[in-house]
């Protein structure tokens, strides 16, 4: 018997189908999956999206569905998913609930108004909405729209052992560490500046190397990151966690431990336009259809 005394139990026939053939499975093994965790999902949406451009990046389509939503849908589909928070922009709360509102109050999501000094504050502000039936509380940030079931079930296999878990991907590129300031280089064209009666100095930013830095032991962090709750309320007590960028470096500023599995490079995170054409991509996103020359003019 699994030592989560509160999981969701349903009932499973034996034998069972696998691949078309009727199989009697041992008891010991039926009984590890009549029983699984109840989880409560946070998503903190509540970022400036400075790096997209103008535009809000969780409202640009993707495959007639917002952003935002495509990354809650995963959730929604998920029978051990109980609970999920979206964490909005406190500043513009009501036109996020006006845009987004229907469509996630339809999935039975909870939606609460984040914070403005970082990530971190929409976590600590959504935690009070889920509930202590909660075996495990997972975090995923809201530009992350291709999750897929294999990511997640390994996940939720390693946090039955561990209390802490993220989803990473080993850096196997050369990393340098560089200078904050740059070298600011430019080529003015005085001849051209003079006929066109404008500026067309292009410049370019150049950052000195410090060192080569070892990537043996280095790993790219990604959402989804699993917490036991009491661990991740006891961790977003804490008073110094203003400059903390994910909920792993949260759990470590209190001094527990933190494991890592295999992440997924299809799983990335959209921050610019460019992320947005390959997310796209990455979960069969056709475009817009060009027109043919013919009918363009």
């Amino acid at each position: 018997m699994p030592k989560w005394r509160n999981w969701q139990t349903r009932r499973i026939q034996n034998p069972v189908p696998v691949k078309g053939v009727w199989v009697r499975v041992p008891s010991s093994v039926l009984e590890r999956y009549e029983f699984r965790m109840k989880i409560g999902v946070i998503i903190p949406a509540a970022g400036q999206s400075n790096r997209f451009g103008s535009r809000d990046k969780l409202s640009e389509d993707l495959g007639g569905r917002p952003l935002l939503l495509r990354t809650v849908e995963f959730f929604t589909k998920r029978e051990d998913v109980l609970e999920i928070v979206v964490a909005g922009p406190p500043d513009e709360f009501e036109a996020f609930q006006d845009r987004f509102g229907p469509s996630l109050s339809f999935h039975g999501v909870k939606i609460v108004k984040g914070g403005s000094k970082g990530r971190w504050e929409s976590v600590q502000l959504a935690l009070p909405s889920i509930s202590d039936q909660i075996d495990r509380v997972v975090i995923h940030d809201a530009a992350r729209p291709a999750l897929f079931n294999e990511l997640f079930d390994s996940l939720i296999l390693a946090s039955e052992k561990f209390d802490a878990v993220a989803a990473a991907l080993p850096i196997h590129g050369t990393i340098k560490r560089a200078e904050i300031e740059p070298t600011s280089i430019g080529d003015e064209d005085e001849i051209a500046d003079s006929i066109l009666g404008c500026e067309t100095q292009s410049t370019v930013d150049a950052f000195r190397v410090i060192e080569t830095v070892d990537r043996t032991s280095l790993w790219e962090l990604q959402t989804p990151q699993i917490f036991e709750p009491l661990l991740l309320r006891r961790a977003y007590q804490q008073q110094d966690i203003l400059h903390c960028t994910d909920d792993a470096q949260v759990i470590e500023k209190l001094g527990e431990p933190v494991h890592l599995i295999h992440g997924d490079s299809r799983n990335i995170k959209v921050t610019t336009p460019s992320e947005y054409k390959l997310i796209k991509s990455i979960l069969g996103v056709k475009g817009e259809r060009e027109r043919p020359a013919h009918k363009r003019f």
